[in-house]
């Protein structure tokens, strides 16, 4: 007898196979590397609130799948900084924006970029 563990006392059942997932075809050329990356990307877009969306319609700020991509990387770098809401300034364009919810707060123009006050915000960064 082992003091401290408790007997068995009843059938032992054998264990189970772990789940068995049929293989896909990976050596497709868009398969796994597809997969892949839009997994690494899921959750790095930047969504645009509603008071951004009307700011950018009076403004006529629109953003390329480029400035798109360049945003998320520069709130990527904000948020590597522990930065909790950042101004990010880019192709003569600058773009609030909180970082923990990566949501666009509001989106200002060049010709209103000269003499503007931003607030509210605990990092900036110039992206290129």
């Amino acid at each position: 007898m082992i003091y401290g563990k408790r007997p068995i006392t009843g059938p032992i059942a054998p264990q189970t196979p772990a789940k068995v997932h049929k293989r896909q075809d990976l050596h497709k050329a868009d398969g796994f590397a597809e997969i892949l990356k839009d997994k690494l990307n899921e959750g790095r877009d930047i969504t645009i609130s509603k008071h951004a969306r009307l700011r950018m319609e009076m403004r006529n700020v629109n953003l390329t799948e480029a400035q798109r991509k360049k945003l998320a990387n520069a709130v990527d770098k904000a948020d590597a900084k522990g930065v909790r809401d950042t101004l990010v300034v880019m192709d003569k364009m600058a773009f609030v924006v909180n970082v923990r919810n990566r949501t666009l707060i509001t989106a200002v123009n060049s010709g209103e970029l000269k003499e503007n006050v931003f607030t509210n915000i605990d990092g900036a960064v110039f992206a290129d």
